[in-house]
């Protein structure tokens, strides 16, 4: 139960540490990959397929930022919301100032997200997905946290200490052991449109993280799956697949509706985690999805719980130590100045 202060007002709740909301990702991402396994095969197209959950995720988030405005314009008793924060933004309005490099700047990172971290990259992945063994793709999709790594360094100036070099080993590891050793891993069509898909949103990670400086998360979430939905029907359009888009039956739109709704909560928590935590430590814990995908499938019946022990554990050990110490860094940035 919260204590009022002297002057009455409630002190602001302390937000969520972005190594736990990192975590909730990875939980809706894992329950994600193992529904649309079975998803993807509900509709002909791939394409398609990914068009139409886009779409219903992206006007979830739509929805939810319409009542997220006016909410707050009625507890504020006016029509201006924080919805877009932009925090480099002084009040005298300084941001008419800035220099249209860094206009030009921030428009081409939103057409990124939008366009390929939101559009081209999901008809890659579905594409390969359609085209591969589950685990093949999952490993490709995992190494975005070496990409990002490798990016993360030198554009975001993150530094990295011993124990993200430990836990990226232990999370290689671990994937290459479930995979059942790098002999085991596709190197087809498939693995490769999965792998393109993974290159795209570790880039899209670096423009993320930059435009969250100046961007709420439920904006940034709403413009990469908005534009996003926007660039697959026009790729539908262009490829000559439209109508079958309109043609769903009713089963396909549950797929549609239910991976959506996913879609929606996965984006809108891993937006927040980036703007609460650094690239690298948020994409490591992301490959704990698997951890979830595994025990589905176990449940499920389609695989069996021996032969990934190992791995399981590597994975589980890894996303440990960095969860750990994301939030001694987001516990401690009260008391002393957090270096990146």
């Amino acid at each position: 139960m919260s204590v009022e202060t002297k002057s009455g007002s409630r002190p602001a709740k302390r937000a969520v540490p972005g190594a736990l909301v990192a975590g909730a990702t990875s939980v809706v991402s894992g329950v994600s990959v193992f529904v649309n396994s079975y998803g993807v095969h509900a509709v002909t197209s791939p394409a398609v397929y990914t068009t139409a959950k886009n779409v219903v995720a992206s006007g979830i988030l739509a929805l939810a930022a319409f009542v997220g405005f006016r909410a707050r314009a009625r507890a504020r008793g006016t029509a201006a919301s924080n919805f877009v924060d932009v925090a480099s933004t002084s009040a005298d309005g300084a941001d008419r100032d800035a220099p249209a490099r860094a206009q030009w700047g921030r428009w081409l990172g939103l057409a990124y997200v939008g366009v390929f971290g939101g559009g081209l990259a999901f008809v890659l992945f579905f594409n390969g997905l359609a085209q591969s063994e589950p685990a093949s793709a999952a490993f490709w999709r995992d190494t975005m946290v070496l990409w990002v790594a490798l990016i993360a360094v030198p554009v975001l100036r993150e530094r990295i200490r011993w124990w993200n070099v430990l836990a990226v080993v232990m999370l290689f590891v671990g994937e290459v052991t479930m995979t059942g050793g790098v002999g085991q891993l596709g190197a087809h069509r498939g693995e490769f449109y999965v792998l393109g898909a993974t290159v795209i949103w570790a880039l899209e990670v670096v423009f993320a993280k930059r435009l969250l400086r100046e961007l709420a998360p439920a904006t940034l979430a709403l413009v990469r799956m908005g534009v996003g939905a926007l660039a697959l029907v026009a790729y539908l359009g262009i490829t000559g697949a439209l109508p079958a888009l309109f043609s769903l039956d009713a089963v396909q739109l549950r797929w549609a509706l239910v991976t959506g709704v996913l879609l929606a909560l996965y984006v809108a928590t891993w937006m927040t985690a980036l703007a609460r935590a650094r690239a690298l430590d948020v994409t490591s814990v992301l490959v704990g999805s698997v951890l979830v995908t595994w025990t589905l499938q176990v449940v499920a019946g389609t695989t069996s719980p021996a032969p990934a022990s190992l791995g399981l554990v590597l994975i589980a050990l890894g996303v440990g130590l960095v969860v750990r110490a994301g939030l001694s860094r987001s516990y401690s940035a009260g008391r002393r100045p957090e270096v990146p």
